[in-house]
């Protein structure tokens, strides 16, 4: 029997256990003035986690086609040293984002799927299972990874596919 799951929308506490939801905060956060008071700086992420076993960070825009949902989803991902960032960038595009815990290979039943708001952004903790972008409104996403010359990208298949709902 196929698993069906719908996303859920975004939010920082549902996805914490995952990463970070990375967007502006609510009006009245700490946040830091600067360039002669022409700009406000909202500190989102303090260490992304890209260096480990020699790694470094890379800043890539990938730009992706819209998927329809419903979308039946057969593998996950995870990279083990280093986080990943995905970041709409140029204007408002939601994205799906079906996760797992790290550890072993996740089954169906561990999957939790949520979708963005087109303003917000992710950031997945290193060995996090996750899918590969899923651009519900398509082009261009600012991507923030690690890099080594050994690659750190471990893709398992789902046992039982997982058919993505619409939100």
């Amino acid at each position: 029997m196929l698993l069906k799951l719908r996303p859920q929308p975004l939010s920082a506490a549902a996805f914490a256990r995952y990463g970070r939801v990375l967007q502006v905060p609510p009006s009245g956060a700490p946040t830091e003035t600067i360039n002669a008071g022409t700009a406000q700086r909202f500190e989102l992420l303090a260490d992304a986690q890209l260096t480990a076993a020699a790694g470094r960070p890379v800043l890539a825009i990938s730009r992706a086609l819209p998927r329809e949902l419903p979308l039946t989803l057969h593998e996950m991902e995870r990279h083990v040293l280093g986080s990943q960032s995905f970041v709409p960038i140029g204007a408002a595009r939601r994205f799906a984002v079906v996760v797992a815990p790290p550890g072993p290979a996740p089954a169906a039943a561990d999957l939790a799927a949520f979708v963005t708001d087109g303003s917000q952004g992710i950031w997945l903790a290193p060995g996090t299972w996750h899918h590969a972008l899923l651009a519900l409104d398509g082009g261009d996403f600012l991507v923030v990874e690690r890099r080594a010359d050994a690659p750190d990208c471990d893709i398992a298949r789902l046992a039982s596919p997982v058919q993505l709902l619409a939100p």
